[in-house]
């Protein structure tokens, strides 16, 4: 992989539409979203997409790592399965047990 490659960690889950906020919420608050204080070596950040789809509102965590070690520092040595906390499962309807993971080969710039 080159510089500029990572590894992306792809997963998705959908909520009822009442839950949505609350569950973006638990990811992205500043001061103890999920997300937004993860850190740690090789964590290089997150993207959360977010849309409305009929009587669900589905969600998509797009999860940057330096490598697979640190894939496998933050969801363990089966990396592949979902890593979805308690207070999450209260709040999902439903997700994907397993994450998808890609190696991201180029990015554009304007």
């Amino acid at each position: 992989m080159s510089e500029d490659d990572t590894v992306v960690r792809v997963w998705h889950g959908w909520t009822d539409p009442a839950d949505a906020d609350a569950y973006e919420a638990f990811l992205t608050d500043p001061d103890d979203g999920l997300l937004a204080t993860m850190s740690g070596e090789g964590y290089l950040g997150y993207d959360l997409l977010r849309r409305d789809d009929g009587d669900e509102v589905e969600f998509v965590t797009q999860i940057r790592f330096a490598d697979y070690d640190a894939v496998a520092a933050f969801a363990g040595e089966n990396y592949e399965s979902a890593h979805i906390p308690e207070p999450a499962q209260e709040l999902l309807a439903r997700w994907a047990d397993e994450a998808k993971h890609y190696e991201r080969r180029a990015i554009g710039r304007p």
